[in-house]
């Protein structure tokens, strides 16, 4: 993200106590005030000496001169000071402001030793003498609290019975003879159809020669439909309207009204097999009954339910964690963290830029301040659970060998046709890095299931160390995770 630099006509810094040093490299010295802001922001106030920026002038007027055309001089021949009345002192003076502001904040932050872990705001609040407040984000503060005590209930990972017949229902459904016929259609039928569907005048929906299975579960994406199509037949059309629900996958069509036309081309039967020990020989690799089919249904969901009981007991322990955590940290996370989520909306059309962006919010309707807006609260929560998990691998001494990562990428590459594609992928700094962090997380999220199971390793010696410090860098401990691979 880059600095936003505000510039002032003129002003003049008000009275304040002043850290003066000198810095190293033969610079001028700078008189710096450091103010320590909440949420995890320091505060520099500089003043450039005079002498500085009157040397940063003449090196903007070095850089000008070339490119400026003055009546009776060659170009980069002009005096300075004809320059600066052909240009005005204004225009030179943000010409240097421009390496002088980023040269002297880096010198600041140095000096202070700040650790910086986002762009810092900077405003110029006075150009006679030069003003710059730097607000500098630095280390989030990260307190755990007792987090060994943390209780969470897992779920039982049930399997519904129900759902182990609809499965062999659907299986039946995949196995059924497939004939046209001439009637209306009914549930459960498949039809060949041509579907438009418009909002606000706006065409959303064009399928042509499309298959559908007239189920409610099936159609559930085109509410309105499945009812309509009930006692349609072949050649026949259809134009009505629906309203789309409130929660509908497409946020920027939700609760909006859609007029559908909808054109039957044919429509087909099914003649599903009977569930008997022959049809169950017919599936997959071949099972000796139904029994046996229905036994290995009951596996494959009860490890399906396994699987979310898991994923929600990690939900609800990170939660948890966030919770009981106190936390301070700089906004410029959750506008980073933001700038990743809107590159994620719009990564469908990658690699045009702005572009994307404006187009994405020209279909969704939106000004960029709005869906930004719109998606604080999810930057936020993704902040506050990086945060969390980053301080907690720390504390409990969760770390990756380099072989650990090798042996992973091996594994990524395994015997696939395209092993050395994923090889030359990961097969990198940046790569092995992604590798390493994916580790981590899952290993972290494993120990934090751990702790709150009461199932947890004795405490590391690590766990009695000052909340907020860590041994990542600010910016790993900043971002988020990276999504399984």
């Amino acid at each position: 993200m880059a600095p936003r630099c505000q510039r002032p006509t003129h002003g003049s810094m008000p009275e304040a106590a002043r850290v003066r040093y000198n810095l190293i490299g033969g610079h001028a010295a700078l008189n710096v005030t450091a103010e320590r802001i909440p949420d995890s922001q320091v505060v520099l106030t500089i003043e450039v000496d005079p002498e500085r920026l009157e040397r940063s002038m003449d090196q903007a007027y070095r850089r000008v001169a070339p490119r400026v055309r003055i009546p009776g001089f060659r170009p980069g021949k002009a005096p300075r000071r004809v320059v600066e009345l052909h240009l005005g002192r204004e225009a030179l003076l943000h010409e240097a402001l421009d390496r002088l502001v980023p040269e002297v904040v880096e010198e600041a932050i140095k000096a202070q030793e700040l650790e910086m872990v986002a762009t810092p705001d900077l405003e110029i609040t006075s150009l006679e003498p030069v003003v710059i407040k730097a607000t500098v984000p630095v280390r989030p503060n990260v307190d755990l609290g007792d987090y060994r005590a943390l209780r969470v209930e897992p779920e039982p990972a049930e399997v519904d019975e129900a759902e182990v017949e609809r499965t062999l229902e659907s299986l039946r459904r995949r196995y059924a003879d497939i004939e046209p016929i001439d009637r209306p259609v009914q549930e459960g039928d498949r039809v060949r159809l041509d579907i438009t569907g418009e909002v606000e005048g706006r065409t959303v929906l064009r399928q042509e020669d499309v298959e559908v299975s007239v189920r409610a579960e099936e159609l559930a994406n085109v509410p309105g439909v499945f009812e309509r199509l009930l006692g349609m037949g072949k050649g026949e059309e259809a134009e009505f309207e629906a309203v789309l629900p409130e929660d509908y996958a497409r946020r920027e069509l939700a609760g909006k009204p859609i007029r559908y036309r909808v054109r039957v081309l044919e429509v087909k039967s099914e003649r599903l097999p009977e569930l008997n020990d022959d049809f169950a020989r017919q599936v997959g690799e071949g099972f000796e009954s139904v029994a046996a089919l229905r036994e290995r249904i009951r596996a494959d969901l009860r490890a399906r339910a396994e699987d979310e009981a898991k994923r929600r007991l990690e939900e609800k322990a990170v939660a948890a964690l966030v919770e009981q955590a106190r936390l301070e940290f700089p906004p410029q996370l959750v506008e980073r963290e933001i700038d990743h989520l809107v590159q994620d909306l719009t990564r469908p059309a990658a690699g045009e830029g702005r572009r994307a962006v404006e187009r994405f919010l020209q279909q969704v309707g939106r000004s960029e301040r709005e869906l930004r807006e719109e998606l604080r609260s999810t930057a936020t929560e993704r902040v506050k659970r990086s945060l969390v998990l980053s301080r907690l691998a720390e504390l409990e001494g969760i770390a990756v060998t380099p072989e650990e990562v090798e042996q992973e990428l091996a594994s990524l590459a395994g015997t696939s046709p395209q092993a050395a594609q994923i090889r030359q992928l990961f097969d990198t700094p940046s790569g092995r890095e992604v590798i390493e962090r994916q580790l981590r997380s899952r290993r972290t999220l494993e120990r934090l299931v751990q702790i709150v199971t009461g199932q947890a390793p004795a405490a590391p010696p690590s766990q009695g160390q000052v909340a907020g410090a860590s041994g990542e860098t600010p910016e790993e401990a900043a971002q988020p995770a990276p999504p399984e691979a």
